[in-house]
């Protein structure tokens, strides 16, 4: 099974490409491919777009894959489509997508998504009965995913007429995410 980063963005309601972002000492993006790494997932794709160079040299990937979307202006679902691209001769059966500005969660939420992975799952995390992330998406999905993920969208439309298995990991992540400077000192 593998794992998505979603760093492409530049973070418009931030101020700066997130994947720049640095909580509790650790770059955002590098936090994520960890969390996912740590999750269990192989290998680790992290797709950059705004800032690509800065965060090549910034941020310590050495273990993850790194996919540049040059069309990262035009959303989240670029991003995910070139996510999934890169693993395309890949054997796995499964993808997890976290999106890097997810600091609150943490691998054993990634675990606990990963134990239903399945070429034909599909499955997200909730938090307090609210779907999040991380979300796993079996390889027979990924052209449909691809196929429905425009603009900041990602695979949402795509799950909508689809029956998601959802997952409770309250217990073990809290699931949010950063939009603005001040939610760093959330969690």
């Amino acid at each position: 099974m593998a794992g998505i980063v979603l760093a492409a963005g530049g973070g418009k309601r931030f101020g700066k490409p997130k994947a720049l972002v640095s909580y509790r000492g650790q770059l955002l993006v590098e936090r994520a491919a960890e969390v996912l790494a740590a999750g269990g997932c192989a290998p680790v794709v992290v797709v950059l777009g705004a800032a690509a160079d800065q965060v090549r040299t910034t941020a310590e990937l050495s273990g993850a894959t790194v996919v540049v979307n040059p069309r990262w202006r035009s959303g989240m679902g670029s991003s995910l489509r070139a996510g999934l691209a890169a693993l395309s001769f890949s054997p796995v059966t499964a993808a997890v997508v976290l999106p890097v500005d997810m600091p609150g969660v943490e691998a054993a939420a990634v675990r606990r998504i990963a134990e239903l992975a399945s070429d034909t799952a599909l499955a997200a995390a909730t938090y307090r009965g609210d779907r999040g992330h991380p979300v796993l998406l079996g390889r027979s999905h990924w052209s449909g995913v691809q196929a429905a993920a425009t603009g900041d969208v990602g695979a949402r439309s795509y799950l909508r007429d689809r029956e998601v298995t959802l997952v409770a990991c309250d217990d073990v992540s809290e699931g949010f995410d950063v939009d603005h400077p001040e939610d760093l000192d959330r969690g």
